[in-house]
């Protein structure tokens, strides 16, 4: 299947004779329910810490942060000390949204866009209450938006709803991650988390003005992938098509083929987890053919006994 197949028509959210709301009601319900039922009594959101006030000194545990260090009371006791930090009370939340025309493709249950929105709505639910804001950067390639950061349940039903009727950019259309995170950059914003939801396909250019927010934000990035980005089935002659460009190529797939796009996708892949590893981004992975509730879950219990020590 190529990605021009998988892609669906489009209809403008007025005439889509109130479907929309009714899938955003479903997945608003699906969230709240399985990620409450899931994480039960641990749901603490998704950034326990760090924050601006300084906590309690605890011994270093293998896998801390050694930035974290407390010389004065390792210096005292000669065991080395971390220094707990208190989580802000108020957190800001950016998440940077890439729907470019690479993502409206999907060979599994659903498309990458959709899991996109289903990530956002998410990352909505972990972090809204508590007088916490939420805000997004929206770019399709063609377009971005800017929706800006508020909080309360009215603003993350109005923003997810504007995210998912966001109009899919013509093929052709080349996205530019880079340009997204540069304009979280600039202006500079108040110290909180940033989100970047994309399937990271293309250049590495993306890596630079993220490594910059990673000196005033927490990072987090979920990667959307479908298992066609990864690896190609043997079927005989296909039509590959790159949206982003509207290149098309016939080839014929061949085992040696497969392998070699095989390992050229895990070598890319690779090159991305380091990317973001090297700016101290958090990476979370969701596939269009997995439970990505689950996966989230497993990241968030995950992130938090990081933190913890545990």
């Amino acid at each position: 299947m190529t990605q021009a197949e998988a892609r669906p028509s489009w209809a403008p959210p007025e005439l889509a004779d109130g479907r929309l709301d009714a899938g955003l009601r479903t997945l608003e319900l699906d969230v709240r329910r399985r990620l409450d039922g899931l994480l039960q009594g641990n749901h603490l959101g998704l950034v326990p810490g760090p924050g601006s006030e300084p906590g309690e000194a605890r011994p270093y545990q293998p896998g801390d942060d050694v930035r974290r260090m407390d010389w004065s009371v390792t210096a005292r006791t000669s065991v080395p000390h971390i220094r707990e930090t208190i989580a802000d009370r108020e957190l800001e939340t950016w998440v940077a949204l890439d729907l470019s025309p690479s993502l409206d493709f999907g060979t599994a249950a659903c498309l990458k866009r959709e899991l996109a929105v289903a990530a956002l709505a998410a990352i909505t639910h972990l972090t809204r209450g508590g007088g916490n804001r939420i805000g997004a950067l929206v770019s399709t390639g063609e377009d971005t938006q800017r929706i800006p950061a508020r909080g309360g349940l009215a603003h993350a039903q109005t923003m997810l709803r504007r995210v998912a009727g966001t109009a899919p950019a013509p093929e052709g259309t080349r996205g530019d991650l880079a340009a997204l995170l540069e304009q979280l950059r600039r202006p500079p914003r108040r110290r909180g988390l940033i989100v970047v939801i994309s399937d990271f396909l293309g250049g590495l250019e993306w890596q630079r003005p993220l490594r910059a927010l990673s000196a005033r934000h927490d990072l987090l990035a979920i990667e959307v992938i479908d298992p066609r980005d990864l690896e190609l089935p043997d079927v005989g002659t296909v039509v590959l098509a790159d949206p982003e460009t509207g290149r098309q190529r016939e080839v014929h797939t061949t085992p040696l083929l497969c392998r070699e796009f095989a390992a050229a996708a895990a070598a890319h892949r690779d090159a991305v987890a380091a990317g973001l590893r090297q700016a101290g981004a958090g990476h979370l992975v969701l596939r269009t053919d997995s439970d990505w509730v689950a996966d989230i879950v497993r990241f968030v219990v995950a992130r938090k006994r990081n933190w913890s020590g545990s």
